[in-house]
C-alpha cells in the first residue's frame, strides 16, 4: 500500500485529517445534493401525477354538471314547451352565476390591498431599528 491510502483500522495523524476535510466536506456536500435532487424529482413526480387526476376530475365535473344540467331540461320540458324549459333553466344558471360573481367580487375588494399596512409599517421599523435609527426598544 501507499503511504497516501488510510490502513483500514489505522489511526491517521492529526495534519493529515485536516488536510482531508476540504475533500471529505465536499465529497458530503455533493452526496447531499445528489440525495436532495432525487427526493425533488420523486416529489415532482408525484405532483405532477397528482395534477394531471385533479384536471382530469374536474373536466369530467364540468360534463357531469352538463349532463345534470341537460337531464334538468328534459325534466321540465315533461310539463312545459322544450324552449321554455332551457330558457328557464338558462335564466336560472345565468342568476346563480351573476351571485357567485358579486360574492367573489365583494370578497376580493375586501382583500385588497393584498399587503398588510400593518406588516409593511413593522418591516420599517425593523429596518429603521437595524439602521440605529428612529423609536424602538433596546
Amino acid at each position: 500500500m501507499s503511504e497516501r491510502e488510510p490502513v483500514p483500522g489505522a489511526r491517521r495523524p492529526l495534519t493529515r485529517l485536516i488536510a482531508d476535510l476540504p475533500r471529505i466536506l465536499g465529497d458530503l456536500m455533493r452526496a447531499e445534493l445528489d440525495r436532495i435532487k432525487e427526493e425533488l424529482k420523486r416529489k415532482a413526480t408525484a405532483a405532477a401525477m397528482g395534477v394531471a387526476l385533479f384536471v382530469v376530475a374536474v373536466v369530467l365535473l364540468f360534463l357531469a354538471v352538463c349532463v345534470l344540467i341537460a337531464t334538468a331540461i328534459l325534466a321540465l320540458a315533461l310539463v312545459l314547451p322544450a324552449w321554455l324549459s332551457a330558457l328557464l333553466i338558462g335564466v336560472l344558471l345565468l342568476i346563480v352565476a351573476i351571485i357567485l360573481a358579486l360574492i367573489g367580487w365583494s370578497s376580493l375588494k375586501r382583500s385588497m390591498p393584498p399587503l398588510s399596512e400593518e406588516t409593511i409599517e413593522s418591516v420599517k421599523q425593523d429596518v429603521n431599528a437595524i439602521r440605529g435609527m428612529g423609536t424602538y426598544d433596546r
